[in-house]
């Protein structure tokens, strides 16, 4: 830990202190020092952030891989754009504070003194001259010494007086000489560089960065302190050389020449850390293709990046050239709080990713809070700073975009933790290479991501569901891009063990294979994997969003909304055998495979089932009787025996929690995932959280809603249904104009509910969108299977094609202009999925859709279908 706080301390003693404080105390007055202790404030999130990011990356480059890492190439461009941009102004800044301080020493020019020492740096870090950098311990050491030293005589001998009327900018110039000084702090997670050189990171970095940036300030401080307490404001407010000043003040001209010596030596060590370290991210960003391969270029006869070196060297110069020091000071500034600002911006990134390979053995504390308060100060702070810094600010941006199309987007191969979240449809379509690893066909896949209560669980469940067919078992265990694949192929204990457990069930009679894949991203693979092996089913454990978690983001909700095979979510509350099943099946796409698997796992287990529905305390009995006849519907799909019950209360949730407290396991369906549905306290999310049983939630493709259904009426007698006998004539539309989802249903319930007795047009136009926001009715192929739920005498259907492809939020992007709409009472559920079954069929095995968008007018479209359904023709003109 000492050498830790070492390291943090010497990258920040410099002009922050030998420089800045004149000029910040123009913006405040005698308050600067209450600047340098706010400025340390608002970097200590980025502290904590930085010590977590790093002892999760251990590994050289800092800012730049963390950001490069979760924000993908483009964010990496900007920040490696913006570190090489910090570290340059600080060496410029640095070589005017040495020729401020030399000035006292021998009479010379600034700048081209300046200058001058830049080549001289130029040269020795070509040559790749070490000792240089040796020698900056040594010398900030000694700095810190006659620092404190002076400061002891200046409180001795400080005029209390001076510090009348501390805040002469008011607020406004308090923060603006806050964000101005805080470039002092730009080397206090410097140290996480090389945190994999450090011992025991998970204690001594975050200590040591902590107690670096604890004692600086302090530091800090007193100096400003010091100085507005012994130096007049009005000299001090345009001081170039403040410690030189107050040296002189104190202790005569010899003691004024020790500390101009002082600070000579301190710049000049400054300025050639900056200049190593800057000259580097050009060099880093070139060997990851975001610049050209002449950045990597390595002299072979120094061994250093030789082109990075003279670049940054050029930079420097043109910025002593062409900005004042208070302008080099705020550029610098307010680019280390932007970077600040990213630093905990990645940490709420990669936490809120849910990243696999992301595993810190320091977790920053107060998570959230703290990097949020981070963000917002170093907002604040580039708000109070003026135009230029924030014009400077987006330069940088800009420069970094400008960079990065030319070159990187062609040649980068990562995409940053960002990147993964959200909408995958172009990722999903990039083939993986996996075929040999996983082999032939699979009817259920169990993907293990390495936290699972019960891993043998999970895997007899994907048996059972199996129905006695090949179960494939996946262990994916997910490392950065940056790591080679090969680097992370040694196999770990934990998945040999469980390997040998999944191989001792195929021994026992279990049809099952076990694969470990590693992987890069595990939305992709998972998709591969369905995909390649076209399972019937993929089931997996589940968690919901954690509490300390700021969205409820989970990293394969996406791709389950957009899988095209069974999904099951299983909660496993540590029940092994299942001897009574609670069944909560909702009108809509998925409660006949909910009940469908329920009756099997039922009829496996010899359990008993009971089917339940919510009804609010005071609810008519009407309303009663309709859940119950719903119930008897979904019922008569089992051949297991089951009953049925109503629950009564004021909340559902509340109603369903009690009743699991009598059954092992709960069966009920998912919607489509969205944001606001996986809040922790929400529906299904708390039911799943709270229920006293294991929970086995499903959900259907939107195209294959049907097939639950044909199973669970496989091989019984009254299978022959009359499709057209469900037509109605007055429903049927040729080429509607319609552009949008919300105006093409529009349409579809004036019809409909002009059709129907005892329907209204609001309430089937109400009922669609109560179904819609269940799951999107797109099926793919253009084509739609709205559903509507009210109370009317019989079920039926209609069709309407499209002018032109209406934008539905299909799961494969094609517009919609096929509709089958279907309009039914919550008691003929097998009636709806009758219909729903037999124009799946007709869609998929005959040219209906290809003679529906052909048809121009209603009665083509009564042709097609009766052309090519079994039954009588109804008659178009009635």
């Amino acid at each position: 830990m000492v050498n830790v706080t070492a390291i943090s301390i010497s990258a920040m003693v410099g002009s922050g202190i030998f420089v800045l404080p004149g000029l910040a105390s123009a913006h405040t007055g005698p308050s600067v020092w209450l600047a340098y202790v706010l400025a340390g404030l608002v970097a200590l999130p980025a502290v904590l952030s930085k010590a977590e990011l790093a002892t999760a990356m251990p590994t050289s480059g800092g800012t730049y891989v963390y950001l490069e890492r979760s924000l993908g190439p483009l964010g990496g461009t900007v920040a490696g754009l913006g570190l090489w941009l910090s570290m340059l102004l600080k060496a410029a800044f640095a070589l005017v504070g040495f020729g401020a301080y030399l000035i006292v020493v021998a009479d010379v020019p600034l700048v081209p003194t300046s200058l001058l020492l830049l080549g001289v740096i130029v040269g020795l870090n070509v040559i790749g001259v070490r000792k240089v950098g040796q020698a900056q311990v040594v010398v900030v050491t000694v700095s810190l010494a006659c620092l404190a030293g002076l400061v002891a005589v200046a409180f001795v001998e400080l005029d209390g007086s001076r510090l009348d009327h501390s805040f002469t900018g008011g607020a406004g110039g308090l923060f603006a000489a806050t964000g101005f000084v805080f470039v002092s702090y730009a080397g206090v997670t410097k140290v996480a560089a090389v945190a994999e050189e450090v011992k025991n990171p998970s204690r001594n970095l975050p200590l040591g960065m902590l107690l670096s940036l604890v004692v600086v300030m302090a530091l800090y401080a007193c100096v400003a302190l010091a100085l507005v307490g012994n130096v007049p404001g009005e000299v001090l407010a345009t001081d170039l050389r403040p410690v030189h000043t107050l040296a002189e003040l104190l202790g005569g001209p010899l003691v004024g020449i020790g500390a101009a010596v002082l600070g000579v030596a301190t710049m000049t060590s400054m300025a050639n850390s900056g200049l190593l370290a800057a000259s580097r991210f050009p060099f880093a960003m070139s060997r990851d293709d975001l610049l050209p391969p002449v950045f990597r270029h390595v002299s072979t006869r120094f061994d250093t990046p030789v082109v990075s070196i003279l670049v940054t060297g050029g930079a420097i110069a043109f910025a002593i050239l062409f900005f004042d020091v208070e302008g080099m000071a705020k550029l610098a500034s307010a680019t280390v709080i932007l970077l600040y600002l990213a630093n905990n911006a990645a940490v709420l990134i990669f936490r809120e990713a849910r990243v696999q390979w992301y595993a810190p053995t320091f977790r920053s504390p107060w998570y959230p809070t703290m990097q949020i308060a981070g963000i917002v100060g170093a907002i604040v702070l580039l708000a109070t700073m003026g135009l230029v810094p924030i014009a400077a600010t987006a330069a940088v941006l800009a420069a970094g975009v400008v960079l990065y199309l030319p070159w990187g987007r062609r040649k980068a191969q990562r995409l940053g933790v960002l990147r993964k979240i959200g909408k995958r449809s172009a990722l999903l379509a990039e083939p993986l290479g996996l075929e040999e690893e996983l082999g032939g066909r699979a009817a259920v896949v169990v993907p293990l991501f390495g936290r699972e209560r019960s891993p043998e669980t999970l895997v007899e469940l994907g048996g059972a569901i199996a129905h006695g067919r090949h179960v494939d078992v996946v262990h994916l265990t997910e490392v950065p891009e940056q790591m080679t694949i090969e680097a992370a192929l040694e196999e770990d204990p934990k998945v040999r063990s469980l390997e040998r457990r999944v191989e001792a069930m195929a021994e026992e009679g279990l049809d099952v294979k076990f694969h470990a894949i590693v992987s890069r991203d595990l939305v992709r693979t998972v998709h591969h994997v369905t995909s390649h092996v076209r399972c019937e089913w993929l089931v997996m454990q589940w968690k919901g969003a954690s509490r300390s978690q700021i969205l409820p983001y989970n990293p394969l909700g996406w791709l389950i909304n957009h899988l095209s095979t069974n999904l099951v979510l299983f909660q496993d509350a540590g029940i092994r055998r299942f001897r009574a099943i609670l069944v909560h099946p909702e009108p809509g796409p998925h409660d006949a495979l909910v009940a469908g698997t329920a009756d099997h796992l039922a009829r496996r287990n010899n359990a008993r089932l009971t089917f339940v529905r919510f009804v609010r305390d005071g609810a008519p009995d009407e309303a009663v009787r309709r859940e119950e006849q719903y119930l008897d519907q979904v019922r008569a799909l089992c051949e297991a025996p089951a009953t049925i019950e109503i629950l009564r209360g004021r909340n559902e949730v509340d109603a369903l929690v009690g009743a699991t407290s009598a059954y092992d396991l709960l069966v009920m369906g998912i919607p489509d995932f969205t944001f606001f549905g996986m809040l922790p306290g929400r529906g299904r999310e708390k039911l799943t959280a709270k229920a006293a049983c294991s929970v086995l939630s499903l959900k259907t493709p939107r195209q294959k809603t049907h097939e639950a259904f044909d199973r669970s009426r496989s091989g019984r007698e009254g299978s022959e249904f009359d499709l057209l006998d469900r037509l109605e004539p007055s429903c049927v539309a040729a080429r509607v104009a319609a552009k949008r989802k919300d105006a093409l249903f529009e349409q579809i319930a004036e019809v409909l509910g002009a059709a129907v007795p005892g329907a209204t047009p609001k309430e089937v136009l109400d009922a669609l969108h109560e179904r819609e926001r269940s799951q999107n009715t797109s099926v793919g192929e253009g084509v739609a299977m709205p559903h509507a739920s009210v109370e009317s005498s019989r079920s039926l259907f209609g069709v309407f094609t499209t002018a032109t492809p209406v934008d539905y939020g299909a799961p494969d992007g094609r517009g919609v202009d096929v509709v089958f709409a279907i309009l039914g009472p919550p008691r003929e559920r097998q009636v709806h999925l009758h219909i729903l079954s037999s124009l799946a069929d007709l869609s998929l095995n005959t040219p209906l859709l290809e003679r529906l968008r052909e048809a121009e007018t209603s009665e083509q479209i009564v042709q097609a279908l009766g052309a090519l359904a079994s039954g009588p023709v109804p008659d178009a003109s009635r």
